[in-house]
């Protein structure tokens, strides 16, 4: 049993870490009205680890503090992604391309609403719902699936029970 713990303490924090790394790296492109944060790829992972709901909550927070978010969007950005995770989570059984819905959902709702209220972004919150979640579309759907599909063929070796 204090194995299996330790094993997901790890792979929460090496999911926080790739979190981190990824939106770091890509800050660019995953920041703003028009975004693709590459890093949400991850929210694909609680398919595989509970660990991963609290690695991406983490992640997204230390993310978005080095991204040089303001205190509402560390907040209630990580809270969006902490919602998809769980949902994830909650649709293991599902379809993988079911199971990737809701950090879509949660994100193209709630970042539009940081943007236009903490951040003053002066465009209607529906084109910025458009916008993010195409973002989401690519980064959840396309990049996680494609993540989901490298991950399940080294699943064994990637997330031993």
């Amino acid at each position: 049993m204090k194995e299996k713990k330790l094993r997901q303490l790890a792979q929460a924090a090496i999911i926080a870490a790739l979190y981190v790394a990824l939106t770091v790296i890509f800050a660019p492109i995953g920041f703003g009205e028009v975004q693709v944060r590459i890093a949400e790829m991850l929210t694909i992972l609680p398919i595989f680890t509970p660990a991963a709901i609290g690695g991406l909550f983490v992640g997204c927070i230390l993310g978005n503090l080095f991204g040089g978010a303001i205190v509402v969007d560390v907040i209630f950005g990580s809270i969006a992604t902490l919602i998809g995770a769980i949902g994830t989570y909650a649709l293991r059984n599902r379809q993988p391309y079911i199971a990737v819905l809701p950090p879509i959902i949660s994100n193209t709702i709630i970042v539009p609403l940081i943007l236009r209220y903490a951040y003053h972004v002066d465009l209607p919150v529906w084109i910025m719902m458009l916008t993010v979640g195409a973002g989401e579309v690519v980064s959840c759907g396309l990049l996680g699936l494609l993540l989901y599909k490298g991950v399940i063929t080294q699943k064994a070796k990637i997330f031993p029970e």
